[in-house]
């Protein structure tokens, strides 16, 4: 016989994949602290003893971090699939720098329909924080910071699709993705000055399709944008 508050299997389990949604849809952040467990406990319907053992099962896959005293935090293990040697790998294979941009234009241009279609008020809001950040950048020709904020405009586009898959798809390869568009970004930013340009027009116009809930348009701003990169990067390998 269970003792009162214990926890049942199915209960736990239950928490846990309402708590794996949670971050794999993008409501909890990485570094973002969950809510209390009363507050979780109250929310899912369930006993504080239930959330603890649910939380505790996650940070044992290394997906939440409990730290004394401050609270339970994401990790940043689904963003760590593919790790840095990836910068090195693009920077020496002009091919897999193309199988890159190859899988960008779909991937991507997908999460800038989703977005156009999807996107509450907190995710234009993000978006439009990047986008002012890229301008501030490129006003103050701070090439780092351009590069920065693209990668950072990219990822909120991909928050924005509220598709739980591409959400995943793209955290698993975050890393690499985000270390491509700044090689590919700050390279064709240094090299060229039109380039730093068109690349800020090409995101300006991304942004307003998202805005004015243009999906198409929206998609199509987005892989153009990846082509231009594309054949700028073949032009230097030629």
């Amino acid at each position: 016989m269970k003792a009162p508050g214990t926890p049942t299997r199915g209960r736990v389990e239950a928490v846990m994949r309402r708590l794996e949604t949670a971050l794999l849809d993008g409501t909890w952040s990485v570094g973002m602290r969950l809510p209390a467990e009363r507050v979780l406990a109250e929310q899912y319907d369930v006993s504080r003893n239930t959330v603890r053992e649910a939380i505790q099962r996650l940070a044992a896959r290394g997906l939440l971090q409990s730290r004394r005293g401050a609270g339970v935090f994401v990790t940043d293990k689904l963003r760590t699939g593919i790790a840095s040697p990836w910068g090195q790998l693009v920077a020496d294979h002009p091919a897999l720098r193309d199988d890159i941009l190859e899988f960008r234009r779909v991937l991507e241009g997908a999460t800038a329909y989703f977005a156009a279609q999807r996107a509450d008020a907190a995710d234009l809001k993000r978006i439009g924080a990047q986008m002012r950040e890229l301008e501030r950048a490129r006003r103050t020709d701070d090439k780092s910071a351009e590069a920065i904020a693209d990668a950072q405009l990219h990822e909120a586009i991909a928050h924005a699709s509220h598709n739980t898959m591409f959400l995943h798809l793209h955290a698993s390869v975050i890393g690499m993705l985000r270390e491509h568009i700044a090689i590919s970004g700050t390279g064709l930013r240094e090299r060229d000055e039109e380039a730093s340009t068109l690349l800020l027009l090409q995101h300006r116009t991304l942004c307003e399709a998202i805005r004015a809930r243009r999906p198409e348009e929206a998609r199509t701003a987005m892989q153009a944008h990846i082509d231009y990169v594309r054949s700028r990067t073949e032009e230097d390998d030629e």
